[in-house]
């Protein structure tokens, strides 16, 4: 049997959380690897945690956050867009691969497509195989 791969779930309290509340309150089917972590808007996810929750073991790391022009906090999305941009930039140089984090647009009527998201972003961590981060950078 496959080992489901662990993603670290960073999702906005307005849109993606939502989402994922939806999506359980549906009865939606998705990967269990995936552990939510509630942020107040995707642009608080700080490059810091992303780089810590691999390196403590997660498979992926999945940002969620409202569609741009939704954003609660007016652009706080756009930030999140520039910031994971940078942390991609920042894993190349690191030799880790940049495709373990993934940043989606997600609202919070959209549980089917948030569910969509986890089994996309699985299968793709799965071909990827393992993280080992750890055994590279310590």
């Amino acid at each position: 049997m496959e080992k489901e791969p662990k993603i670290v779930g960073f999702l906005c309290n307005w849109c993606s959380y939502t989402a994922a509340d939806l999506a359980g309150v549906s009865r939606l089917k998705y990967p269990a690897g995936l552990r939510i972590i509630r942020v107040m808007c995707s642009s608080r996810v700080d490059p810091v945690f992303v780089i810590k929750a691999l390196l403590e073991g997660a498979d992926g790391v999945l940002v969620a956050g409202c569609h741009p022009g939704d954003c609660h906090y007016q652009k706080g999305n756009y930030h999140a867009r520039r910031r994971l941009a940078m942390i991609h930039r920042l894993l190349e140089t690191l030799g880790l691969e940049a495709q373990r984090v993934r940043l989606s647009w997600i609202s919070a009527s959209e549980g089917t497509k948030l569910a969509q998201v986890v089994k996309e972003f699985t299968r793709e961590l799965k071909a990827i195989g393992p993280n080992r981060a750890k055994e590279y950078l310590l």
